[in-house]
């Protein structure tokens, strides 16, 4: 499994550009948001990637639950701040 390691870690930074670039130049705020969700996930799937390379998954892996929970609580908050500004105008 070692010897995928870095192939498997290369492609998924390669696949995180285009979520990334949608962050960046997103038409629409939700667009914005569904790729920093995106970003936000495939982040975790690294960091349990790194921690098995590393020989300490446990390490990572509560890390990773971690930043999977202020993930869910960020988009959750953006939502309902944009949906909440939209309902006042």
């Amino acid at each position: 499994m070692e010897v995928l390691f870095a192939p498997l870690a290369a492609f998924l930074a390669v696949i995180l550009l285009p979520p990334l670039y949608r962050v960046l130049r997103g038409p629409t705020v939700f667009d914005r948001l569904l790729g920093a969700s995106v970003v936000g996930n495939k982040t975790i799937v690294i960091s349990c990637l790194f921690g098995y390379a590393f020989g300490r998954i446990e390490m990572f892996l509560d890390i990773a639950l971690g930043y999977a929970v202020l993930n869910f609580v960020g988009a959750v908050a953006i939502e309902k701040y944009f949906s909440s500004r939209e309902a006042g105008r």
